[in-house]
């Protein structure tokens, strides 16, 4: 739905001049969820975009507070839809630190090649989109068939294909299905031997080129004041991972100087760059996938998780851990006073600071560039909402 209101003022030279208001959305199937932007015009140039958030809120932070530890990780998982696996590592691992709880390594090396194929799912899901944003549709078909490879083998190991609830406080809910490891090498395999048709379409395009290049510019400056993250501020070159600079699960190795981790920058902060790192970390992720898959051949059988009480309780006191979502930083704040269920559960998202940073990135830009800019911001709209 869209209103106009229209302001009249006098412009240089003593022409009249209307600003109109515009509402663009809420609506559902353009922007990744329900959001909406409130832009001001001045013909057909922004001058003031409010980003209007809270249709979507669901007060997940304070159902947190009235579920016990097992039960919040249903809630946890849902915020960001296409990151949820990541979602509960987060919050497992806040609780297990929490507890002094040591997990065994399969569930760790099992848990970080999760999260990797997670990523690599989110990523292809906004590789796609994004150019139908931009008027070309064949893309979402391609990225769709690498989804589904992937989809297959997360599904056989946890039965579900979005929220997956294969975490556990302590480890894993099963042991690893027989064969599976064998699946997902050739699921990987695969969605490495066909993505360069999927970059071929976008990269190098000149459609696309032109309508990305130097549009939608962030600088190193507002994204540290805004607090945007991930691919959108490595972007901009900001060489920022938690995967390496404050390592968890598997990754103090896998980022070692033996490891294949590697952080995936840009310079030039448009829209361009931000798909292009995009696209750069799907690669970097299989490769850490292969690893992974390889530490749990060599590993020998044992437990995926660690027996927990009849009634989990943490001990009184404060934490915070953040892990580098595919969306960016994702953190959980918990306040616990020694009983089964946390008093405080604060949860800060990626999605909402990279789009509040919208308010200062439109202003100044053409109305027909908006579009390419608000795609390119990488969002869900229930990680901005909670």
């Amino acid at each position: 739905m869209a209103t106009r209101e229209v302001t009249v003022g006098v412009g240089a030279g003593g022409l009249a001049t209307a600003d109109m208001v515009l509402n663009i959305g809420p609506q559902h199937p353009a922007t990744h969820g329900v959001l909406r932007l409130r832009v001001t015009l001045d013909g057909e140039r922004i001058v003031a975009a409010e980003p209007i958030v809270g249709y979507m809120h669901r007060g997940a932070e304070k159902l947190f507070e009235v579920r016990d530890y097992r039960q919040i990780m249903v809630l946890a998982n849902r915020h960001d839809w296409l990151s949820a696996f990541s979602n509960e590592v987060g919050l497992a691992l806040l609780v297990e630190r929490m507890l002094g709880m040591e997990v065994p390594e399969r569930a760790t090396w099992t848990r970080t090649l999760l999260v990797e194929l997670n990523r690599v799912l989110n990523h292809l899901m906004f590789a796609g989109s994004y150019p139908l944003e931009l008027g070309a549709m064949t893309p979402i078909f391609y990225s769709f068939r690498e989804r589904e490879e992937l989809q297959a083998v997360m599904e056989q190991i946890s039965g579900g294909r979005m929220h997956y609830m294969f975490n556990r406080v302590g480890g894993l809910r099963d042991e690893l299905p027989a064969g599976w490891l064998d699946n997902v090498s050739g699921a990987v395999a695969a969605v490495r031997r066909r993505l360069p048709d999927l970059e071929g379409m976008l990269l190098g395009n000149e459609i696309l080129t032109a309508r990305t290049r130097g549009v939608g510019v962030l600088d190193q400056g507002t994204i540290s004041a805004y607090g945007v993250s991930g691919p959108i501020a490595r972007a901009s070159g900001l060489d920022v991972d938690l995967r390496r600079d404050q390592p968890y699960l598997a990754y103090a190795e896998l980022f070692g100087p033996d490891g294949p981790g590697r952080v995936v920058t840009r310079t030039a902060g448009d829209c361009l760059a931000r798909l292009e790192v995009l696209l750069e970390q799907i690669h970097v992720s299989l490769d850490l996938a292969d690893a992974c898959v390889e530490r749990l051949r060599s590993l020998p059988a044992g437990p995926v998780n660690v027996k927990l009480p009849k009634v989990l309780k943490v001990p009184e006191g404060t934490d915070y851990l953040a892990t580098e979502n595919p969306l960016g930083f994702n953190g959980y704040y918990l306040v616990s006073r020694g009983e089964k269920t946390p008093w405080r559960l604060k949860l800060r998202s990626a999605s909402f600071n990279n789009v509040a940073v919208l308010a200062h990135l439109l202003p100044g830009q053409l109305l027909a560039d908006m579009v390419a800019i608000l795609g390119s911001m990488f969002f869900v709209v229930g990680d901005i909402d909670k």
